[in-house]
């Protein structure tokens, strides 16, 4: 190429503009070599700070090996609302735990038997009252501990009742047994000495004029009944319905009869023996 053709070619300078410039210039060369240099050197530096923390068993080989890498903001935030999310999902299961804990507890309560220690119960049910200003992980541990005490005093107070059952059912077989004996002639004697000396006072003399008085009207006899006047029972009362002041049983249970003819005769007469003696002079009593 001549000189003449040279001249009409336009060079950086001339046009000023230095963004078409086909190749970079020198010094931005050797600026970017001395930032893949210093890069270079750092991830060098690195490598040999985790071969050296591995060897020597700290467990931070891995940090210093990798390069630092700026989080993304969008990715932070992301992670910020997925924490958020799971947190107030924690504390709604812990609370709706602590709700349906503090029902089932406070039923236990109510239902429990007077003999049954509740006070721990009480306690833990106090406390997980406040479940709203607890933290989701307090609040579920002493969930835990509320039904383990729930489920204890319920099993308590269940074994109390049994033998409460257990112990009337007893008391009734008894009572029945009782009754059973004292509806016999020598039963229900046996039955009125022990109440005419433990409730009135009346000895041995006492009780004698008792058993002349109601060998006469009914034999000891709770059946005993008079076709002709309606008198019942072994103090043959008039009519037998009277009786029925002490208990409804009266009819067929000697101890409800024997009860009011004693009352009867205390009230009236004072005594089995001055009863006694107004039946031989009037022939009733």
């Amino acid at each position: 190429m001549t000189s003449a053709d040279t001249s009409s070619i336009d060079t950086p300078a001339e046009t000023g503009d230095e963004l078409l410039t086909p190749f970079p210039r020198r010094n931005h060369l050797a600026r970017m070599r001395r930032a893949r240099n210093r890069r270079r050197a750092r991830v060098g530096l690195g490598a040999t700070l985790a071969l050296t923390l591995t060897l020597s068993g700290t467990g931070l080989a891995a940090s210093w090996a990798t390069p630092a890498v700026d989080q993304d903001p969008l990715v932070d935030s992301a992670a910020a609302v997925a924490q958020a999310n799971d947190e107030l999902r924690a504390e709604q299961t812990a609370q709706q735990s602590a709700k349906e804990t503090l029902e089932s507890a406070s039923s236990v309560l109510d239902k429990a038997d007077e003999s049954v220690d509740t006070e721990d119960l009480a306690t833990y049910v106090d406390r997980l009252s406040e479940y709203r200003t607890l933290t989701p992980t307090f609040t579920t541990n002493l969930v835990k501990q509320t039904e383990a005490e729930t489920a204890s005093v319920a099993e308590d107070s269940e074994a109390a009742k049994q033998r409460k059952a257990e112990e009337a059912e007893k008391r009734a077989a008894e009572e029945a047994a009782r009754r059973a004996a004292a509806n016999t002639p020598e039963g229900a004697k046996a039955t009125a000495k022990s109440m005419a000396a433990e409730t009135y006072g009346w000895g041995a003399g006492e009780f004698s004029c008792l058993v002349s008085l109601w060998n006469k009207e009914s034999g000891w006899s709770h059946t005993a009944s008079n076709p002709s006047s309606g008198a019942y029972g072994i103090p043959q009362a008039l009519p037998g319905s009277k009786m029925s002041s002490v208990a409804s049983d009266w009819k067929t249970n000697a101890t409800t009869q024997i009860t009011w003819g004693l009352q009867y005769i205390s009230s009236v007469y004072g005594s089995p023996c001055s009863a006694w003696g107004h039946s031989q002079a009037t022939g009733w009593y």
